[in-house]
């Protein structure tokens, strides 16, 4: 999202992070197929590291979005009332119409993190447009 944001000269104007709902993988830098990948596609996250969601970021931020229902819900219980954040699902809030998730490619193989950079990207656009349109 950075990439996209930076294209649209919105780097400086927008706050963001990524975090996961538990903190297994805290510290860690991105699977290196998603690297490679990203990479491939002049997106540079090698530098990014894991790090849990805290409770506190859901008044540090307006938006938390999550990529799959489950994490949707896990979210949601964690949202303190009166929190400022839209909790959302990514592709739905980013009117993304061909998923509604984004899959975990984990166990899979090398199309399979091709995919979920596919559906994060059609979803980061729009998005990316709706901040821009947003801010001006």
């Amino acid at each position: 999202m950075r990439y996209y944001l930076e294209s649209k000269a919105l780097g400086d104007r927008v706050f963001i992070d990524s975090a996961g709902t538990t903190g297994f993988h805290a510290g860690e830098a991105p699977d290196m197929r998603s690297v490679a990948i990203a990479r491939k596609r002049g997106v540079m996250i090698e530098g990014l590291r894991a790090r849990k969601v805290e409770v506190g970021d859901f008044d540090a931020f307006d938006f938390i979005f999550a990529l799959d229902n489950e994490h949707l819900q896990h979210l949601r219980r964690m949202c303190p009332a009166g929190a400022k954040a839209e909790v959302a699902l990514f592709l739905e809030y980013a009117g993304v119409e061909r998923a509604s998730e984004v899959p975990d490619p984990y166990y899979g193989e090398t199309h399979h993190f091709e995919y979920v950079l596919d559906l994060i990207e059609s979803g980061v656009k729009p998005l990316v447009d709706k901040l821009q349109q947003q801010l001006r």
